[in-house]
């Protein structure tokens, strides 16, 4: 992730000529980039060449970016000491970029660096390519590369390379190949968004994502690092420590700061320099803070490391403070939040942190302060963990007395004043008029993964997450279809967010729903093979049945860390995986469609640690169902065709089929070159199939292929016939042979 490699030919117009030379570079990034470029002469005689290498340097701040600010300060560019230096000036804040190149023919000028060749036949030429960030307005020197023309490989930052990193977490195998290849991308994402912050430079934990938030996120990493905890703690401990050394301290209204909050974002571009953004840090965030102590108990309970816990005492001990203190400050009881920096400050200050995400059900703003449910949620999880380790840790019983009475009011108190008794789900928030918001979200979810719901009230809200309003078929939607202010494509107001799918899953197993938690796992794993097993930050609501594909979202960032964590935390789901006081252990229960999943024990981090395991087989657990779903008619075929067809024997198929089955209906199956999606109804097609539903089903069993039945009259074919082969190569994983059967 660190590295790449190009290949480079001239264009000619035609396919009559052979390309007379190539180009080839080789990029390692790391503190700076390091390339090496190399021109090889293909032809018999000397190649005479002039290479431009076109540079340039913006030095734009994200908030620029997305804002689409001018620059305040001069640009220069000058050549010094045999490099091209790129530089920005505003007052005493200097940015430089320095260019350099190894070979004697490189010809600096302003715009770039030229190079006059003359190659021999047959042969090549190479010159190094060295590109160094200066960040003088923090008194350092300019950082050097750590990648050199002529290392085998490139060496990562990182204290675990990306090998050791995978080779670190537990092996997962399942005879659903596509969520193979999904846990790996996730594991692989994690790795390339570990950074070390300034805070602690040596401690490495999850950037938030790419492109937008490439920076310490609170929230963020706390999800982030509690979804990969059993897989990677290195990201646990570390955001735990970094979160801490950089926990609130005073009151600062401009950066929303208090004693004892965790920090929202942490940022170093020029415009938190001139304080025209608060983030150095911004603490505008009221969830992080009851996460923080979550992750922390978590922490303990998958490693058994309480050596961090006794460290970190001190700042839990202020968290819990802030949470009663300065989190409520009109002492209803409720953490709420309010922006003080009106300016340049977060209106709304939980996960859905867009201006209009808390809205009623009739579309109207809600206005400050505001509580929102899961923070009361999370706040509840918070002090019943801490009371354990007070106990436990801390040696302090009367503080884990008054965490769990306080934790006990909470939830009295919560499920009489959020529930909606009409509408049998709890409101999203409450205002600053103490009124309900009587808005359909996802929220609900969160509240069944912090414990916080009533048991009684529970199947009410099951029902909610699993219903066609919030469950759109690929994940759960961030507010119902139905209320006034949905949007499919609004960023927190109907659209599907993969992290937040997998807290709801984790909510519905907490209570009993394990099928609805497989249900919302297995869909949005289904998502992730039409993103190349990459799940973005967040993508369109529209209902599966209308699209048959997810929607991408325009601006989503990918990859996203908690996008990342999700499919760690559907596998820790889906496993029953738990790591209790009696050691670890395991409790699978599958959707149809995944087959068998193994996870070794031995693998899991607190096994790792020496925590007691207990599983159903000595050495992991093996979890099956029948890899292709036993169908008796066409309908249910086609239900679970997505399930049957893995995406990698679409690969080179770009094709509609249209399925008549005589007396039953009509499908159509859309084939887009490793994506599939099925439509119920008939309509346009490239290549349409007539048959009986027991032909259909034979060929689904093996017991007859597609070919021989249309050569046999069986099948019937109108439209392209030439799409008739590929149809063996799309049912093929269907047949009994191909599954060992």
């Amino acid at each position: 992730y660190f590295s790449v490699q190009f290949f480079l030919a001239p264009p000619h117009g035609t396919v009559y000529d052979d390309a007379s030379f190539s180009i080839f570079r080789k990029r390692a990034v790391g503190d700076g980039f390091h390339e090496d470029l190399t021109v090889i002469n293909h032809t018999s005689e000397t190649l005479e060449l002039e290479l431009f290498l076109e540079v340039g340097a913006d030095f734009a701040d994200l908030f620029e970016v997305k804002d689409a600010l001018a620059k305040k300060g001069q640009h220069e560019v000058r050549i010094e000491d045999g490099q091209l230096v790129l530089g920005y000036r505003r007052e005493k804040f200097l940015r430089e970029t320095r260019v350099a190149a190894s070979a004697p023919e490189a010809e600096l000028g302003a715009d770039g660096i030229r190079f006059r060749l003359s190659i021999p036949p047959q042969r090549e030429w190479t010159t190094c390519l060295d590109v160094l960030a200066a960040v003088h307005a923090f008194g350092a020197a300019p950082r050097r590369t750590k990648y050199g023309h002529g290392d085998s490989q490139a060496r990562p930052n990182m204290r675990l390379s990306l090998e050791e990193w995978i080779e670190a977490a537990p092996a997962l195998s399942s005879d659903w190949q596509s969520l193979e290849l999904t846990y790996r991308r996730s594991l692989i994402d994690l790795a390339a968004l570990r950074f070390y912050p300034p805070i602690l430079a040596e401690m490495a934990l999850p950037a938030a994502g790419l492109p937008w938030f490439m920076a310490v996120f609170g929230r963020d990493s706390l999800i982030t690092s509690y979804q990969a905890l059993p897989y990677t703690p290195e990201l646990a401990e570390t955001t735990l420590q970094v979160l801490a050394a950089r926990q609130g301290s005073r009151v600062d209204d401009f950066r929303d700061e208090e004693p004892g909050k965790i920090l929202h974002e942490l940022r170093l571009g020029e415009l938190t320099a001139f304080e025209e953004r608060p983030h150095s840090p911004y603490y505008g965030t009221a969830d992080a803070t009851p996460l923080f102590l979550v992750l922390l108990d978590e922490v303990e309970r998958w490693t058994g490391n309480v050596d961090l816990v006794r460290e970190l005492e001190a700042e839990a001990r202020a968290a819990l403070a802030w949470i009663d203190d300065y989190g409520d400050p009109d002492g209803d009881g409720y953490v709420e939040y309010e922006r003080r920096n009106t300016d340049t400050g977060l209106e709304n200050q939980c996960w859905k942190d867009s201006w209009n995400s808390i809205l009623f059900a009739d579309g109207r703003l809600a206005s400050g302060p505001i509580a929102t449910c899961e923070i009361q949620g999370y706040v509840y999880d918070a002090k019943r963990r801490c009371a354990r380790l007070a106990r436990d840790v801390w040696g302090d019983p009367a503080l884990a007395g008054r965490l769990e009475d306080a934790a006990a009011a909470l939830k009295e108190r919560f499920n009489a004043d959020f529930w909606l008794s009409e509408r049998e789900f709890f409101a999203l928030a409450l205002d600053g008029d103490k009124q309900q918001v009587d808005s359909l979200t996802s929220n609900i979810g969160h509240l069944l993964w912090s414990g916080i719901v009533e048991d009684d009230k529970a199947d009410a809200i099951a029902r909610h997450l699993l219903g066609p309003k919030l469950f759109s078929g690929w994940g759960v939607r961030t507010m119902a279809e139905g209320e006034r202010g949905y949007n499919p494509l609004g960023y927190h107001v109907g659209t599907v967010w993969p992290h937040d799918s997998s807290l709801v899953a984790a909510g519905l197993a907490r209570y009993g729903y394990r099928e609805g938690a497989g249900r919302i796992a297995f869909a949005v794993l289904e998502a992730a093979a039409f993103f190349r097993h990459r799940l973005p930050e967040v993508f369109a609501g529209y209902p599966r049945g209308q699209t048959g594909f997810p929607v991408e979202y325009p601006t989503a960032c990918s990859p996203q860390a908690w996008a990342s964590g999700a499919p760690l935390l559907f596998v820790t789901t889906l496993l029953g995986l738990e790591s209790g006081p009696n050691g670890i252990s395991m409790d699978p229960v599958l959707p149809d469609g995944i087959g068998r999943l193994e996870l070794p024990v031995e693998g899991v981090v607190g096994a790792r640690r020496g925590v007691p395991t207990h599983a159903s087989h000595e050495r992991r657990v093996v979890a099956a169902e029948d890899p292709v779903p036993s169908v008796a008619s066409a309908g249910e075929f086609f239900h679970h065709l997505q399930r049957i067809i893995e995406p990698a024997r679409t690969l080179g198929i770009k094709a509609t089929y249209r399925f008549d089955v005589t007396g039953v209906g009509s499908w159509r199956l859309v084939v887009d070159d490793g994506r599939l999606s099925v439509l119920e109804g008939d309509g346009q097609a490239d290549c349409i199939l007539g048959m009986s539903e027991d032909v259909l089903l034979k060929i689904v069993r093996g017991e007859q292929r597609p070919a021989t039945a249309f050569l046999t009259g069986l099948l019937t074919m109108e439209g392209d016939v030439t799409l008739a082969p590929k149809l063996d190569k799309l049912f093929s994983p269907a047949r009994a042979d191909d599954r060992g059967d």
